[in-house]
Formats: C-alpha cells, sequence, structure tokens
C-alpha cells in the first residue's frame, strides 16, 4: 500500500526541491499539510494539487 502522508523531506524529493522549499510552500498555504502530534505531514494528494496549480499557472 502507498502511503497516504509524507514527511515533509520525503515530499521534497517526490517534488525534486529542498526540504527548506517544502516547508516556505507550507508556511505560504501553497501546499498543504497536517499536523499529527509535534509532526507535520503532507498528503500525496496535495502534492497533485500543487503541482496542478503549478501547470494551471504555466504558460501554454
Amino acid at each position: 500500500m502507498e502511503p497516504l502522508l509524507l514527511t515533509p523531506e520525503e515530499a521534497a524529493e517526490v517534488l525534486r526541491i529542498g526540504r527548506a522549499k517544502v516547508y516556505d510552500l507550507i508556511r505560504s498555504d501553497e501546499l498543504r499539510s497536517i499536523k499529527i502530534g509535534g509532526s507535520r505531514r503532507v498528503p500525496c494528494s496535495a502534492l497533485e494539487e500543487y503541482v496542478s496549480a503549478l501547470l494551471d499557472r504555466a504558460p501554454a
């Protein structure tokens, strides 16, 4: 079974960006995330939504 939630570090690997950039995207509400206890997690669906939003804004 594929994971439903990723750590910010795992999300960074999937997006091929740095960990700090993932935290920047979370802080700016461009990338949705949740908190479980003291841990931050990024739903896989949020990564897909983020990439879709980037594609929608990209010039043709």
